[in-house]
């Protein structure tokens, strides 16, 4: 009787198991719900692609549609058209937020993993002081330091450069704190085990460290990219050359260069222009990013 109750419940258990490595028509209830909710997910996303090669008349149509159903180039070609008119190509500014972006990634993930490490496995005096002050730094909003922030760009010297639009960018305070806790859950006999082989603090960071924190560098990376590849701040308050300026800032003032109606089809051109990147960034690091979302609960 024993074995049969066992077995019983076996099979039970079996039968319920949330996510199995085959198909199993114990997920067809999760499958009922999540497929509505992902349509009406991805909705925001297709209008997006949809917009950007409607005609204007489509794009003016009352009441709106959905769907496009003569769709064209012409939103593209606009788009550029206008910008030779402004002796500034689109090339530029694609050309400009693409360096910035890449740039501003490289930099901020190899600072925010480099202080983590120091912060939370390296001791030394100012520890508490600096890992409080990062912590305070989260609570501010980037409109309470924008005096402050153009006061230490414009003694630095960087105003009216193409640095100015990476250098301002690299502090990143959730970049920090979420790698630093990241790494606190490394156990300190792996890195003592590397130390007792002869390796260096460096070799350390380099071949135990970033490999363990994938995931938190992928999500770093996802913020610092829509971060970068978003701010207009820069090429705003900074910069006066528009060859020096960002994709962003042309984006941003693309509607008042044209009056509304006729510059609706460049500024969906445009915008599609703007989100593709986000997506395709998410999308090849979506993955470690659950994986971040994994360990944060972990201790």
């Amino acid at each position: 009787m024993k074995i049969n109750n066992k077995k019983r419940r076996k099979s039970k258990f079996q039968s319920t198991i949330i996510n199995p490595t085959r198909f199993s028509t114990s997920q067809i209830k999760y499958y009922l719900i999540l497929i509505p909710i992902a349509l009406i997910m991805i909705l925001p996303i297709l209008y997006i692609f949809v917009t950007a090669f409607k005609p204007i008349d489509e794009l003016t149509k009352w009441p709106p549609s959905f769907f496009v159903y003569k769709p064209t180039l012409s939103n593209f070609s606009d788009l550029f058209n206008l910008s030779d008119q402004t002796r500034i190509p689109v090339s530029r500014y694609l050309f400009n937020s693409i360096t910035v972006s890449l740039i501003t990634v490289i930099l901020t993930i190899f600072i925010s993993t480099l202080a983590g490490f120091a912060l939370s496995k390296l001791k030394f005096k100012l520890n508490g002081v600096i890992m409080k002050i990062n912590t305070i730094a989260l609570m501010f909003v980037s409109a309470s330091i924008a005096i402050p922030k153009y006061l230490i760009v414009e003694k630095l010297g960087l105003t009216n450069t193409f640095f100015v639009n990476i250098i301002p960018s690299l502090a990143m305070p959730v970049g920090l704190f979420l790698i630093k806790q990241f790494i606190d859950l490394i156990p300190d006999e792996l890195i003592e085990s590397a130390r007792m082989d002869g390796a260096s603090n460096f070799e350390v960071y380099f071949k135990v460290i970033i490999p363990l924190i994938m995931p938190a560098i992928a999500t770093v990376a996802i913020l610092s990219f829509q971060s970068a590849w978003n701010d207009t701040s820069a090429s705003i308050n900074y910069i006066d050359e528009d060859a020096l300026k960002t994709f962003a800032y042309y984006l941003s003032t693309l509607v008042t260069a044209e009056n509304t109606v006729a510059g609706a089809g460049m500024l969906a051109a445009s915008t599609l222009i703007m989100f593709l990147p986000n997506l395709l960034v998410f999308i090849f690091l979506q993955s470690r990013v659950m994986d971040t979302m994994a360990h944060s609960g972990i201790k």
